[in-house]
């Protein structure tokens, strides 16, 4: 952790104390730097060994993203007789969670931006390439430049990719235009974080806009969340909740409460906030609360006309039907239909898949919902078919995890997994699905959701985890960029 953050880290911890009733000791605890920060999210890390081996072998790990970067130095590490190669294009590194502060008007973009170069471990080879083409059957991999490079072992850390053009009228090229943001959209390769810096941008002018408008004659803002997986699956909501604070008054823009002056529709085709009931029931209550916010659930974003400022969707509902008299219950049917929604701003989160290179091989799910996101067994994260074949991140098709507190935690499974295999052994380290959302409520508020394949997983269960805290919101703007700079990419947690 840099000086400056550590100072303010200090400095607000007697308020910590303060503002969430804390004992000294429980405060601590929490906000201690290092060893105690570092334990959010502790059960998967805790059950993988230190594995290692001297064994001789090349492996090929795809992606330069937080899962390659740390997958490479814990292997490094593991295996000091291996022959390691990355390949990657991207000579910049995004910390990708820091483009929430972003739009929050909290950090700039060279705030999450670094070298690639100075996480990359010596002795780790590493070309600035993008592969193209999976061949587990020869066990290789072919770049864009075309070379043909054979492994021993693979790990694949491709990432995800966004999908904006599955939205009819809809493209990259669009946000930042016309009442239009999307705070997810980045260039790994070229270093940018336009989504962060544009999205801060819709905030203020968002504000601006309101400021003109009454409660009876409000602005209608749409935000959206698609029935694909998505990276933080908080994200959607997050810039729901922090753009209404904004009119609160409540962000770095200050003024007096306007929120009235605009009215929240969120979308989504699922029908909850979120999975897990107890951060459901926070969310439903946040926005009753809030009262400007209309969830409207079964709403699929399938189009956009940008001149004229409507969205349209997809909502799908059921019907009853006949009577069934065996059952002695009603026929439920399932209806679609087609919605039109003016707006004034829209914040819209793409629909997102696997990247080309991975669902175009075989090393992809062949069918089912997963079908594009790279195969793999969900607690091992072996490929089920290919057993030298490993993934880490978000191209994981698997039931939880894409997420970089889920990557963190895929690290040590991974490193024990792939020695055992190494070794000649069946890997026996499994990762519980852990996933970690800090999603914003409000200013100066975060409700830290962690779960795993079994539920609700707070690492410190003498707090509610369901309730917003400031200490979350401390511990997320200030601690968690200088952990995964200095611990995180280096495989140290």
């Amino acid at each position: 952790m840099d000086k400056k953050s550590l100072k303010k880290a200090q400095e607000i911890i007697e308020e910590t104390m303060k503002q969430e009733g804390l004992s000294r000791r429980d405060a601590l605890k929490i906000m201690g730097i290092g060893a105690a920060a570092a334990t959010i999210g502790g059960g998967s890390i805790s059950e993988a060994k230190a594995a290692s081996s001297n064994k001789k072998a090349k492996i090929v790990i795809v992606g330069g993203g937080a899962g390659g970067i740390m997958a490479a130095a814990r292997l490094r590490r593991a295996a000091p007789n291996a022959k390691i190669i990355l390949i990657a294009p991207n000579e910049i590194h995004l910390y990708q969670p820091g483009q929430i502060f972003m739009a929050a008007g909290l950090y700039k973009e060279d705030d999450i931006r670094r070298k690639n170069a100075d996480f990359i471990p010596d002795g780790v080879e590493w070309i600035k390439d993008e592969v193209k083409f999976f061949d587990p059957d020869n066990n290789l991999v072919e770049t864009a430049k075309n070379k043909k490079i054979k492994y021993d072992f693979l790990v694949v850390a491709t990432g995800l990719q966004y999908d904006y053009e599955r939205i009819q009228g809809m493209s990259k090229d669009l946000v930042g235009q016309k009442g239009i943001s999307s705070v997810y959209l980045n260039n790994p390769v070229k270093g940018t974080a336009k989504g962060g810096v544009v999205t801060w941008e819709w905030f203020k002018q968002l504000r601006k806009e309101a400021e003109k408008r009454d409660p009876n004659n409000p602005l209608h803002v749409i935000c959206t969340q698609p029935s694909t997986p998505i990276k933080c699956g908080g994200a959607p909501q997050k810039i729901l909740y922090l753009s209404d604070d904004m009119l609160r008054g409540n962000s770095p823009l200050g003024g007096k409460d306007i929120h009235k002056n605009a009215k929240y529709t969120f979308t989504k085709k699922g029908g909850k906030l979120f999975g897990i009931p107890a951060y459901n029931k926070t969310l439903v209550d946040l926005t009753k609360d809030y009262a400007n916010i209309t969830d409207a659930f079964g709403h699929d974003l399938i189009a956009i006309d940008a001149d004229k400022k409507i969205a349209t969707f997809e909502h799908t509902y059921t019907v009853k039907g006949e009577w069934d008299p065996d059952l002695e219950e009603y026929d439920m049917i399932e209806k679609k239909e087609k919605v039109e929604m003016p707006y004034d701003f829209i914040h819209v989160v793409p629909p997102m898949k696997g990247v080309d290179a991975v669902a175009n091989s075989e090393i992809s799910w062949q069918k089912g919902s997963a079908k594009g996101w790279m195969e793999a067994d969900r607690y091992t994260l072996q490929h089920r078919r290919y057993k030298n074949v490993f993934g880490i991140g978000d191209i994981l098709g698997i039931p939880l995890g894409k997420t970089g507190g889920s990557a963190r935690h895929h690290g040590p499974i991974l490193q024990e997994n792939l020695v055992s295999v190494m070794e000649g052994k069946e890997p026996t380290a499994k990762f519980d699905g852990y996933t970690v959302c800090p999603l914003k409520t409000q200013y100066g508020k975060i409700m830290l959701a962690e779960f795993n394949y079994d539920g609700p997983a707070p690492t410190f269960s003498f707090l509610d985890p369901s309730k917003p805290r400031w200490i979350w919101w401390v511990f997320d703007l200030y601690m968690l960029k200088p952990m995964y700079w200095n611990l995180m990419l280096r495989g140290l947690m």
